[in-house]
């Protein structure tokens, strides 16, 4: 699978740390660079027959129909894909427009994952969302209306400006607008960002993990009891329709990450992440280097990696894969690690898979890193 980084946006949102750029200036250059290094780095893959293909950013949707195209077409030259073949665009709610719809119709993307993030207009100011609460629920209509029935949308749960009661609004709007897939996350406060400014100003109140919790597991219950299916600590789909590119990422598969700051995986021991500067990795490319790095993963890195993983998913961690892939002493710490846990219903054992109980899921990366080789 192929993940290519749009690193644009129309607006900084006050709590995104990810990297990306306001000024569209350098998008064209951007662009080439990016086809640049899907021609340098295209052995890299084993399987040449894609069943992925994610445009993430940044914003995938502020660019046009012509250049979406384009660059699949270019990853046409080197792959194959899959007849159902999953393609999959982030957007924006204020960018999904008729007209860009219509264009995307007539494009090979058949999934979008939408920034809703709130039907809520005092959470969008506070998250300093390029959209209000009228376009979230129009966009997805529209794309509807368009025939994107595969839809993926984003909330954010336990913002100051939020409780309860505005989080169960949100979900009802969600379950009246038919989406099939929802990934929801707990609004965190990350460094640099203009939220950890603001409440370390004391303008906002930080967010109440207590309140956190609650959300979280209403959020649970409530998709649960209306067809939905929680595969993951954040992500939720009726039957049918799990994202098969994120699901890839926690079975532990290969995957090409193209742009800058994108991050790609062997499927082994090899990481590898590109430089998050656009002018720097456009430099490096017309000059025809690769702006990565690349680290080979410790034996402990890699086990580490399939607690954290294994353990946010329905699936769990597959012991007798973990068993043939380290050594005997790893594995005779975890085992011994694993007991207390186990005995206090932390963990459960089922069918030879490590798994975290769904009661415990707010909690697991706390739970997966108590399991840790330091």
């Amino acid at each position: 699978m192929i993940y290519i980084h749009i690193p644009f946006c129309k607006q900084k949102c006050s709590y995104c740390n990810f990297h990306f750029s306001t000024s569209l200036l350098s998008k064209d250059e951007v662009l080439s660079a990016i086809k640049k290094e899907l021609f340098l780095r295209k052995d890299e893959l084993h399987n040449k027959t894609l069943q992925s293909l994610y445009f993430g950013g940044g914003t995938p949707s502020i660019l046009s129909g012509d250049e979406i195209n384009s660059i699949v077409d270019e990853v046409l030259k080197y792959y194959s894909f899959e007849k159902d073949i999953e393609i999959t665009l982030e957007a924006n709610p204020d960018e999904l427009d008729k007209t860009f719809l219509r264009d995307l119709s007539k494009s090979p993307v058949n999934r979008l994952s939408i920034g809703t993030q709130s039907f809520f207009d005092d959470d969008l100011r506070l998250m300093n969302r390029a959209h209000n609460a009228s376009q979230a629920e129009d966009s997805i209509k529209r794309a509807q209306d368009f025939g994107f029935e595969n839809l993926s949308i984003d909330l954010i749960y336990g913002s100051p400006t939020s409780n309860l009661e505005i989080w169960k609004e949100n979900l009802n709007k969600t379950i009246a607008l038919d989406v099939p897939h929802i990934s929801s996350y707990a609004l965190t406060v990350e460094p640099k960002t203009a939220l950890n400014d603001w409440i370390l100003k004391g303008k906002v109140a930080t967010p109440k993990e207590e309140e956190q919790n609650k959300e979280f597991y209403y959020l649970s219950d409530f998709l649960k009891d209306n067809g939905f299916d929680h595969y993951e600590v954040s992500n939720f789909a009726k039957p049918g329709f799990y994202s098969r590119h994120n699901s890839s990422y926690w079975k532990y598969k290969e995957y090409l990450g193209l742009g800058p700051s994108a991050h790609s995986y062997n499927g082994a021991d090899v990481r590898s992440w590109n430089v998050a500067n656009n002018q720097l990795y456009v430099k490096k490319l017309n000059s025809n280097s690769l702006a990565k790095e690349t680290e080979i993963l410790s034996q402990e890195d890699q086990f580490n990696e399939m607690i954290m993983i294994g353990l946010r998913t329905i699936w769990g961690v597959d012991l007798d894969k973990l068993k043939n892939k380290f050594s005997p002493e790893i594995v005779e710490k975890f085992d011994q690690e694993i007991k207390e846990k186990i005995a206090d219903g932390i963990l459960v054992i089922e069918n030879n898979h490590l798994k975290i109980p769904e009661k415990h899921w707010f909690m697991a990366d706390g739970i997966a890193s108590d399991l840790f080789l330091i």
